[in-house]
């Protein structure tokens, strides 16, 4: 939790790999680390995921929080956990998911959309609840879901974050970004993909330490 806090802070915005197969993964994240961006997710219907995850997190160990996307179940989040994942994001909410997040001391980040959702999903232990998918409402929403969140929840929208999409987010409370495919999909070259990585951070950066 320490070390999701200290790079939550330092740059919130959450990576996601969706189809990053093991022989591009330390490609893709290094450009992705430099850049700023320090939480990555592989989404497991990539190509191999743990074999990905594993690599990466022994590769950055501390300097990156590494963990994956699409956890459907409890089984699959403790083999993230044994492959040295450290965050657990889902596009729902499962109580299995959940419990072995927290018994294995990962990070949880369920996929919510409305009030009855995220409330359940922080009685379950969540640490941060992705919107998702945040670009089928408008940004107003979050303002309105947040108004009746405790003050301390952390939310991050998920599904058509742009860097001119960020500030607005950002002021109807939004904590932090995930960002997927219009930061990587397979086919991206590393220029492309260390392009738009840093336009995102440089976004993120100037609403959050302006």
């Amino acid at each position: 939790m320490t070390l999701w806090n200290e790079k939550f802070k330092e740059m919130p915005l959450v990576a996601i790999l969706r189809g990053l197969s093991p022989e591009e993964a330390i490609d893709v994240s290094t450009v992705l680390v430099e850049a700023g961006i320090k939480i990555l997710e592989v989404p497991l219907n990539s190509p191999n995921p743990l074999e990905s995850i594993s690599k990466m997190k022994a590769h950055f160990m501390d300097q990156a929080i590494i963990g994956a996307g699409t956890v459907l179940t409890g089984e699959a989040a403790k083999q993230v956990h044994d492959n040295g994942g450290e965050l657990i994001v889902a596009p729902n909410l499962n109580a299995d998911v959940a419990a072995m997040s927290k018994k294995c001391g990962m990070i949880y980040c369920p996929g919510i959309l409305t009030p009855t959702e995220a409330f359940n999903a922080l009685a379950l232990g969540a640490d941060a609840l992705k919107i998702f998918p945040a670009d089928a409402h408008p940004p107003s929403y979050i303002k309105s879901i947040r108004a009746v969140l405790p003050r301390d929840t952390t939310i991050i929208p998920t599904g058509g974050v742009e860097p001119d999409t960020i500030a607005t987010y950002y002021q109807v409370g939004a904590n932090g970004f995930g960002a997927g495919s219009s930061l990587y999909k397979p086919g991206k070259s590393l220029n492309e993909i260390a392009e738009m990585a840093v336009k995102l951070v440089s976004a993120t950066k100037d609403v959050i330490h302006p």
